[in-house]
């Protein structure tokens, strides 16, 4: 679900370029965790934690990777692109939307903390920390510009409704 705005709202007729993001976010949490890895392969820091609980990790992957694929079929339903370097029709606010601005990029920190408690690595745990800061640099704060530029006061006004993480 979602909510359109008409032909005849503050949405820019010659916008192509969506929020311009250049690097795709997922590529960000990759990173992070591939610099968390090289960084346990040199430095080993475990958790600390038994082997057992290790399986909550592999459960915490498997729901941010639920998250992300419920997300994007809410973008398909409401025929607007996911991808952020596209322009957006449309404003999806139902489901996760409804109480996170950004549940897919909340999806991927999930995903990189899980990793890290699998593994065992404190390296791959804590690296969801750089890459949401990043995140945050390269893509949210650009998309959040877009958004309130092209949607105005619907924007604003779910921007004020609804926390960026959770």
């Amino acid at each position: 679900m979602s909510d359109e705005l008409d032909e005849g709202s503050t949405q820019d007729k010659n916008d192509n370029k969506g929020a311009a993001v250049k690097f795709p976010p997922p590529a960000i949490f990759a990173s992070c965790i591939l610099l968390g890895a090289g960084l346990q392969y040199l430095r080993p820091l475990g958790l600390g934690i038994p082997e057992s609980i290790e399986i909550f990790g592999y459960l915490l992957v498997l729901f941010g990777i639920t998250i992300a694929i419920l997300v994007a079929t809410s973008f398909r339903r409401a025929g607007t692109a996911i991808e952020p370097w596209k322009p957006t029709t449309s404003i999806v606010t139902t489901g996760f939307y409804a109480w996170s601005r950004n549940p897919i990029y909340a999806g991927f920190c999930l995903i990189n903390i899980g990793i890290g408690i699998a593994s065992n690595s404190l390296w791959v745990f804590v690296s969801f920390i750089p890459a949401a800061f990043f995140l945050y640099h390269v893509a949210i704060a650009k998309e959040e510009a877009y958004l309130a530029k092209k949607f105005g006061e619907e924007y604003l006004a779910y921007k004020n409704k609804v926390r960026r993480w959770v």
